[in-house]
């Protein structure tokens, strides 16, 4: 879906690794939440209360899952899933554009 309808949206920004990575809160009539954000080219590692779906826009980036030994590659238009109170390690190798639904 290239855009959302009848959603909520948080002014402040959520703002990480010194503004490196920057996202906005979206929240939907049904409770559902997503936030929308850019990452800048960096290394971080992100930890996970909810399970997420991580969709990649545009950009690129290699991922590490916990317990993981083999990065993954995910290019825009491409996404990867983090489950609950887990982290994850992301080599972001371009200005990345991506959203985040909490499942």
């Amino acid at each position: 879906m290239a855009q959302f309808e009848n959603v909520t949206v948080t002014k402040a920004a959520n703002i990480y690794f010194d503004g490196k990575v920057t996202s906005r809160k979206i929240e939907f009539a049904n409770g559902e939440i997503k936030t929308l954000g850019i990452m800048m080219p960096g290394e971080y590692t992100f930890g996970t209360e909810a399970a997420e779906l991580m969709e990649i826009q545009s950009g690129s980036v290699s991922i590490l899952l916990k317990g993981e030994t083999k990065w993954q590659e995910i290019k825009g238009g491409e996404s990867f899933n983090v489950e609950a109170n887990s982290s994850f390690d992301i080599k972001v190798n371009e200005v990345t554009d991506y959203c985040c639904s909490y499942l």
